[in-house]
């Protein structure tokens, strides 16, 4: 039996990661040929996370920083999230550089919820009203995308709460007004009585650094694309991966099972660039002065 390669990949939470989680338990990334070690980065969704994902350089978050040391080879966020690393270290010589090479396989839900006692019931009642989010992290630029279609960019306000657990305790308890939540904190939220005003999936996308090969790149997607159909085909088998973050506030019978949205993982086209490389730049969370040729690389499909 042929040796097999070994590939290091980062994760933070189980609602961005689930297709990684199911492909390794599963067997898929063996069946490719790779022994994928997944390395558990401090995000903000555990039960008990602390701001290690929340500072506010972001190359010193736990698993910017484990890319940056070399520690891993792979790793995925929200598609803004990635585009915003990339882009910046492409500018910042002393970083190391990561390239987008795929639309991932998540699409992570997130959602703006409100204490159903403070009277909020439509999102336009959020003018100029902070709502808390973790800043240049999914909670943060798929809260803007949702609210901007309501009201103008500048009555958009965002507040620190800390982590999503103290986000959406925060909310109930009447200090902050709105939270930005992902799952499992919605379906917590909601246990307890939190409403939720508007609500979203958001994609992953998939980066790496120049070490990472084609051939290994598109055997790791193939996994992730049989993890994902698997997952859709029965989500509630591996919905525990997710009801485990939530450290026993909930069950199973609490999340919303349709939450959980997955599909294979493609090529990052030049049209889906340009169309969230300006979204981004136009509300300044990004440098100007990056282009599809020093920012994509889909060798996974080369």
């Amino acid at each position: 039996m042929a040796e097999l390669k070994k590939v290091k990949a980062s994760m933070m939470n189980a609602i961005h990661d689930l297709p990684l989680l199911v492909a390794r338990d599963e067997g898929f990334f063996r069946d490719e040929g790779l022994d994928v070690d997944i390395l558990v980065t401090p995000g903000s969704g555990q039960h008990n996370s602390d701001d290690r994902a929340l500072k506010d350089d972001i190359f010193k978050r736990g698993l910017e920083a484990t890319y940056d040391q070399g520690q891993c080879d792979q790793f995925r966020m929200c598609e803004w999230g990635i585009m915003k690393r990339a882009v910046e270290t492409i500018q910042e010589k002393n970083l190391r550089p990561a390239k987008i090479v795929a639309l991932g396989s998540a699409m992570s839900s997130f959602a703006i919820v409100v204490d159903p006692r403070s009277g909020i019931y439509e999102p336009e009642q959020l003018k100029n009203v902070p709502i808390a989010v973790s800043q240049y992290n999914g909670s943060h630029f798929t809260m803007l995308k949702m609210m901007e279609g309501f009201i103008k960019r500048d009555e958009i306000k965002i507040t620190n709460a800390g982590t999503h657990r103290q986000r959406m305790e925060a909310v109930m308890s009447g200090k902050v007004k709105a939270a930005s939540l992902q799952e499992p904190w919605i379906s917590v939220a909601e246990a307890q009585g939190g409403r939720v005003i508007i609500e979203s999936h958001s994609t992953r996308s998939e980066a790496a650094g120049d070490e990472m090969d084609g051939p290994t790149l598109a055997k790791m997607f193939r996994a992730e694309a049989r993890a994902a159909e698997a997952i859709q085909k029965n989500p509630e088998k591996f919905a525990h991966y997710i009801v485990a973050e939530a450290g026993g506030l909930i069950g199973l019978k609490d999340l919303k099972l349709a939450r959980i949205l997955n599909a294979p993982p493609v090529p990052y086209t030049r049209e889906r660039f340009d169309d969230n490389y300006n979204w981004t730049l136009s509300w300044g969370l990004v440098p100007p002065g990056a282009t599809y040729e020093n920012t994509v690389d889909n060798r996974a499909w080369q």
